[in-house]
């Protein structure tokens, strides 16, 4: 296993190359988050269970209603990014047919592949410092948008979630030597 940076590492077999890109990994800020989404699914659980207890006026009932349907949102948005960052992983799988990109939590996802012949250049799409899409990309609270874009069969997709510039840089020019690897290979099998 070779390693690009702390986050991102590769292994480079004969027939294909995996690279695997963890999520940032903070201990205070998860230790934070866990506190917090224990803290949140408590108070759900107490307002789903006054619903059903307590004897409350329509008005009440509504305000319950209104601030549930916000508290399911909040507690699925967080708890899924919570996840991630505890045991998620990118893998994406280079080998002389395309690439496979997987989005896995436990090694549970599904690989998509995307084949040489579909594939349409790659660009790398990461916000400017002082903008707020990059102040949104820098809070724990969300997953994070994909770093490396390209186009494949006219949709638009991604790989590399809250990668910086070089570390996209890298994972391109990788990217790069093992299709021409995998070409040369094919066409000396041929």
């Amino acid at each position: 296993m070779k390693v690009i940076s702390n986050r991102i590492s590769y292994v480079d077999k004969g027939k294909f190359t995996t690279v695997i890109i963890a999520p940032e990994r903070n201990s205070l800020i998860n230790a934070l988050m866990g506190a917090w989404l224990g803290m949140w699914i408590s108070i759900g659980i107490t307002c789903i269970t006054c619903l059903f207890i307590l004897s409350l006026s329509q008005q009440e009932k509504i305000i319950l209603y209104i601030f549930i349907s916000f508290w399911a949102y909040y507690s699925i948005s967080v708890g899924r990014t919570f996840i991630w960052r505890m045991v998620g992983k990118e893998l994406i799988r280079m080998d002389e047919v395309g690439i496979h990109v997987k989005k896995s939590i436990f090694n549970y996802g599904k690989s998509i592949p995307f084949y040489y012949d579909h594939l349409n250049a790659f660009r790398i799409e990461i916000a400017e410092k002082k903008s707020l899409q990059a102040v949104w990309e820098s809070s724990p609270w969300v997953k994070g948008s994909d770093s490396i874009v390209f186009d494949y069969k006219s949709k638009t997709f991604g790989l590399g979630r809250k990668i910086n510039q070089e570390e996209s840089i890298a994972i391109l020019n990788l990217m790069k030597k093992r299709k021409a690897k995998f070409k040369y290979q094919s066409k000396t099998a041929n």
